[in-house]
């Protein structure tokens, strides 16, 4: 009996050495494997395709009507993984926004939302997706937007989560650090990257020093190619003024109370100008509700596609 505990006692602590290993020298590999394991829970398998000149990988699970969700500016995919344990009894499909993530950078190519907005179209059409429910956060809510305008065959509802191009009275502070020359969402250093993490969330989810250290890095590599993003975009004269009286889906508009990045205030803009539409404020929350309170936004966004099924 010793000698069977004091074997099994051996055993723990190699895989607590080995998982020490992994932390340590080789965080990145625990973080691919910890990402792995989140999908899998949530139901969601990676996959790829070619759509033209750009591999554009996705996440995809479920069954049942077809919900696409697009993520944010220098984001990816896997911030929609939370969300997902929340929305079942749907067919998920989740791209890397062409540019960002793991999909193609063809520095040739210009990225601006409308260019942006035929590429998302030609993934649909290579996944032979004939009418779905469409989301996007922050950028990808830009995106959203604009192609219910311009394809309102394709989108059964739109779900404007904090989007870009919705001005509030009240300018955030990433806007006002942004008019001093700091663009947070490209972060030059640890410190720029931790303001970014106290800007985005207003209770930030607990993530491993070694974590944050594979994050901050995955910046830091895409920064060059972010920045022509950018600047092919110019966010900071982008409206989606043009483009909300086109919209036939109705549309369902959350907000975080706190975001830091694009202000509450920009929830009237929206109201003002849609014709068909719901708002939900999510308190205590920041930037990306979806995954700072993914139940709390699931159950929202369910209720909403239920309703308008």
């Amino acid at each position: 009996m010793k000698r069977v505990v004091r074997y099994g006692l051996i055993i723990v602590l190699l895989a607590a050495a080995s998982f020490a290993a992994l932390y340590f020298v080789f965080p990145e590999t625990l973080f691919t494997l910890a990402t792995a394991a989140q999908r899998r829970g949530a139901g969601l398998t990676a996959k790829q395709v070619q759509v033209d000149d750009h591999v554009i990988p996705y996440l995809e699970g479920g069954a049942g009507e077809t919900v696409i969700l697009l993520h944010g500016f220098a984001d990816r995919k896997d911030t929609w993984t939370p969300l997902a344990w929340y929305v079942r009894g749907y067919h998920l499909v989740i791209p890397d926004v062409p540019g960002f993530g793991e999909s193609s950078q063809v520095a040739a190519d210009d990225y601006g939302i409308e260019s942006q907005v035929a590429r998302i179209h030609r993934f649909v059409e290579v996944l032979h997706l004939d009418r779905f429910h469409l989301a996007g956060n922050s950028m990808g809510g830009a995106l959203a937007a604009t192609y219910a305008a311009r394809h309102p065959d394709k989108v059964s509802t739109l779900t404007l989560e904090d989007p870009a191009g919705a001005p509030s009275p009240h300018k955030s502070a990433f806007l006002t650090e942004l008019e001093k020359g700091t663009n947070l969402l490209s972060p030059r250093n640890a410190g720029e990257f931790d303001r970014l993490v106290t800007m985005l969330f207003v209770k930030a989810p607990p993530v491993p020093e070694q974590f944050r250290k594979v994050l901050r890095d995955d910046l830091a590599a895409h920064r060059e190619f972010n920045g022509k993003i950018w600047r092919d975009w110019q966010p900071e004269r982008f409206s989606l003024e043009p483009v909300l009286a086109l919209i036939q889906a109705p549309v369902l508009i959350v907000w975080g109370a706190q975001d830091q990045i694009l202000d509450v205030g920009g929830v009237a803009f929206l109201e003002q100008r849609l014709k068909n539409h719901q708002t939900v404020i999510v308190s205590e929350t920041g930037h990306t509700p979806h995954a700072e309170k993914p139940e709390a936004v699931g159950a929202a966004f369910v209720r909403f596609l239920k309703q308008r099924r």
